[in-house]
C-alpha cells in the first residue's frame, strides 16, 4: 500500500483531511494534514469517511477501484506533482482521471469527485511519506509481529509447558 489511509478520514462539515487520533464520547478527536496540524474534535453527527473504505467506480458494476490503488497509480504517472487542481477545466479532468483508472465509469464519477481526489492525493502526497508495494510488503510495520506464515509452531506458554495441547485429552486422561 504506498500510502497509508487507514486512519486518514474526510469529515461532513469541515473541509480538508484530517487523521484520527482518539474515539471520544461526543466525537473524535482528529489532526488537521496541513501545516498547522490543528487538533479538534469532530462532533459525532458528522459523517467520517476514511480514505481507505472509498473506491472508485468501474465500467464493471461488480468491480470498484479502491482509492489506495488510485493513488499508486497516480504516482507511477505522476509522482507528487499533479498536472490538475480542483480549478482546472472538465477535459483536463476527464484526461487526468483517464490515466489514473482508465475504466472509470463516467456515468457515475462526476467532475466534482475527481476535483476532490486531485486535492485529496495532493493533501496525501504532500504529508505522507510514499512507500511502494514491494516495500510495503517486505517490511513488517512497526509493533507488528513477524509471522512465519504457519511452517513454525508457536512456542507453548510457560505456565501450560508440561500440560498437554489439546484439553479434551486431559479430560479422557481424567476419566481412566
Amino acid at each position: 500500500m504506498p500510502y497509508e489511509l487507514k486512519e486518514i478520514a474526510a469529515i461532513s462539515g469541515m473541509p480538508g483531511l484530517y487523521r484520527l487520533l482518539k474515539a471520544a464520547r461526543h466525537g473524535v478527536l482528529v489532526e488537521s494534514l496541513d501545516a498547522r496540524a490543528t487538533r479538534s474534535m469532530a462532533p459525532a453527527r458528522n459523517k467520517v469517511s476514511l480514505l481507505a473504505e472509498i473506491s472508485i467506480y468501474t465500467t464493471d458494476y461488480d468491480v470498484n477501484v479502491p482509492l489506495t490503488d488510485v493513488f499508486e497509480q497516480i504516482h507511477a504517472h505522476y509522482g507528487t506533482d499533479l498536472p490538475v487542481t480542483n480549478k482546472s477545466s472538465e477535459a483536463e479532468l476527464a484526461e487526468f482521471m483517464g490515466q489514473a483508472v482508465p475504466d472509470y465509469d463516467r456515468d457515475r464519477v462526476y467532475f466534482s469527485d475527481i476535483k476532490k481526489l486531485a486535492s485529496w492525493y495532493g493533501v496525501v502526497s504532500q504529508n505522507l511519506p510514499y512507500q511502494s508495494a514491494a516495500e510495503a510488503a517486505a517490511a513488517p510495520a512497526e509493533g507488528e509481529p513477524l509471522s512465519t506464515g504457519g511452517v513454525i509452531d508457536a512456542p507453548e506458554p510457560a505456565a501450560t509447558a508440561g500440560a498437554p495441547a489439546n484439553p479434551e485429552a486431559t479430560t479422557a486422561d481424567a476419566a481412566k
